[in-house]
């Protein structure tokens, strides 16, 4: 059986055809056409990823994906909207989305953006350590690229895919400084060139889950007018 994609959307021609085009591809989906459902069966079902509208009755879809974030679900969320409002676009990546569509899209374009999104954090469960696998370890923190796994002090740490992303790219180019803008084409990769707020949210994101002061750094520094850098403290 295929992955599963949850599409809460309220139109029902819209959601239909996103059904179609996605089971066609090999997808498992469920359905729901207002946030309140949707909500219910993201906890229910956990699904792989969820194709998420921004208006909807009961719930709107910012609701929703502040409420499965508060609750630590990670499931990645694509959102869906009419609006070409890049205050929209900013405020859902910052309460937990990972990606954002614009209406009107094609189905073939959806199940690229899908296909990729769940390529890049969809990661095997792994029963033990196996030997030569990649760790990150920098004093209390510790990182498993594989196993989408972090954790703080022994502490286990929950990211959004994007975050977990983010956190694994600074790592993987320690004591480099990167702008905004190659943070953006190599996390992001695709539609937001210029939106470099989007990187500062998720940055504020992982220091306050990485940094015991997030108003005092100590992992990942801001270089002044250039972007930002990953760096072990100084014992």
């Amino acid at each position: 059986m295929g992955k599963t994609i949850l599409i809460v959307e309220d139109e029902v021609s819209i959601a239909t055809l996103l059904q179609y085009n996605l089971e066609q591809a090999g997808f498992t989906v469920l359905l729901a056409h207002d946030g309140k459902v949707g909500l219910e069966l993201a906890i229910e079902k956990a699904p792989d990823l969820m194709l998420l509208d921004l208006m909807l009755p009961k719930l709107d879809g910012m609701e929703v994906c502040k409420e499965l974030r508060s609750l630590r679900k990670n499931i990645p969320i694509i959102m869906l909207t009419a609006r070409d409002d890049e205050f929209d676009k900013v405020l859902g990546l910052e309460l937990g989305a990972d990606d954002y569509m614009t209406k009107p899209f094609s189905p073939r374009e959806v199940i690229a953006r899908v296909k990729a999104v769940l390529r890049r954090f969809t990661t095997p469960v792994i029963e033990e350590i196996k030997t030569g696998e990649k760790l990150y370890e920098y004093g209390p923190l510790k990182v498993f690229p594989e196993r989408f796994e972090a954790s703080l002090e022994e502490e286990a740490l929950e990211f959004t895919p994007k975050e977990f992303e983010l956190l694994v790219y600074l790592l993987e180019n320690k004591n480099r400084v990167l702008t905004r803008d190659q943070l953006l084409s190599a996390v992001w990769n695709y539609d937001f060139a210029g939106d470099t707020r989007i990187v500062d949210v998720h940055i504020s994101h992982l220091r306050e889950k990485i940094e015991e002061n997030s108003r005092k750094p100590l992992f990942i520094k801001t270089i002044r007018g250039l972007g930002y850098k990953f760096e072990e403290p100084k014992k």
